[in-house]
């Protein structure tokens, strides 16, 4: 008779429910995430596809021009610095989103 009591206690105290997690309260949580993805996600091809095309400009560019390849070499690193700047700012900005969202 004891352990069916214990039984019954020890159920209880498993079946205890947990407070909502904020992504079941909020219904629109859900877009907001699909919304990121994709953020990210076309950040991150804009400035894979920026880079490449500078690269090949450049190796290009150097080709006809050998005497000015440190001049190019030096400009295509900083134009490629400024991308993936940008491109950083956009995922930075995008997770702040979801984070500010999340704690609403």
């Amino acid at each position: 008779m004891m352990s069916l009591i214990s039984l019954v206690n020890a159920s209880a105290a498993i079946l205890a429910q947990t407070p909502p997690h904020p992504l079941y309260t909020n219904p629109g949580f859900g877009y907001g995430i699909i919304g990121v993805g994709l953020g990210v996600g076309l950040a991150s091809l804009g400035a894979g596809l920026g880079i490449s095309r500078l690269a090949a400009s450049s190796v290009e560019s150097m080709a006809r021009q050998p005497e000015a390849s440190g001049d190019i070499r030096g400009a295509m690193i900083l134009t490629a610095a400024f991308i993936e700047g940008v491109c950083l700012f956009a995922v930075v900005t995008s997770l702040l989103a979801v984070l500010i969202n999340l704690n609403k």
